[in-house]
């Protein structure tokens, strides 16, 4: 991708590669300065279109001037994500951010078994995101309830599952590919599937494939971005 002062002002939407470790407003912050300073902007307008939690990997869409208008619209497109459940161990947070909080027999899940119940998560299901999520409560974003040893009565939200098919057995681990709408939390279905199992799981990985149109093998890195600037 070549980036000129007119065309970051006018709107671009550019698949970028989050890395692990690094929020989503970790990559748009040092894009947005990235820009200033290439094209000695006093300000732009930089967003993304749609969280990743720290520990996911994968496409993040950031949209610079006046794509940011669209940003909605990106969305609420369909996403495509690969994912590793772990059976057998619970977190409070769904993932690794957390300790584990409990273990759970894992002597009768089979292949079998994994494949059987990947129907009862399959098209519009309902789901409660995690309270460690950026969601608010009240006003309140509730990880920080959660960090205060808090509970709270969390509303099942109606998502939809369009592919949820198994792709690697490496048991207690197994990798899925994941086809979803809008506002479903990964994490969350992992802890249910373990619950319908009757086990425990919590999700190892999580990787972003697509949005929409937009794939990881067509984005670039935070690095390969601040590099072609530079060289503006």
């Amino acid at each position: 991708m070549i980036f000129d002062k007119n065309s970051v002002i006018d709107g671009l939407i550019i698949p970028v590669f989050k890395p692990l470790n690094w929020t989503s407003f970790d990559v748009v912050k040092k894009l947005r300065n990235d820009f200033k300073k290439a094209f000695k902007l006093k300000k732009i307008k930089v967003g993304h279109a749609g969280t990743l939690d720290p520990l996911a990997t994968g496409l993040l869409l950031v949209c610079t001037g006046k794509s940011t208008k669209i940003i909605e619209k990106l969305q609420n497109l369909e996403k495509t994500y690969l994912a590793t459940f772990y059976f057998g161990k619970t977190t409070p947070s769904f993932d690794m951010e957390t300790d584990f909080d409990k273990s759970f027999p894992i002597h009768h899940i089979s292949e079998n078994l994994i494949i059987e119940n990947l129907k009862y998560f399959t098209g519009n299901i309902q789901q409660k995101p995690p309270i460690y999520s950026a969601l608010k409560f009240k006003g309140t974003r509730m990880y920080e309830i959660a960090r205060k040893g808090e509970n709270i009565d969390i509303d099942f939200r109606n998502v939809t599952i369009h592919e949820f098919k198994m792709l690697n057995n490496n048991f207690p681990e197994f990798d899925f590919k994941i086809k979803c709408s809008k506002g479903t939390y990964i994490r969350s279905l992992a802890n249910d599937f373990g619950k319908k199992i009757k086990s425990g799981a919590y999700l190892k990985y999580l990787e972003r494939y697509s949005i929409g149109k937009y794939t990881l093998k067509d984005s670039y890195t935070i690095e390969s971005i601040s590099k072609a600037l530079l060289n503006n």
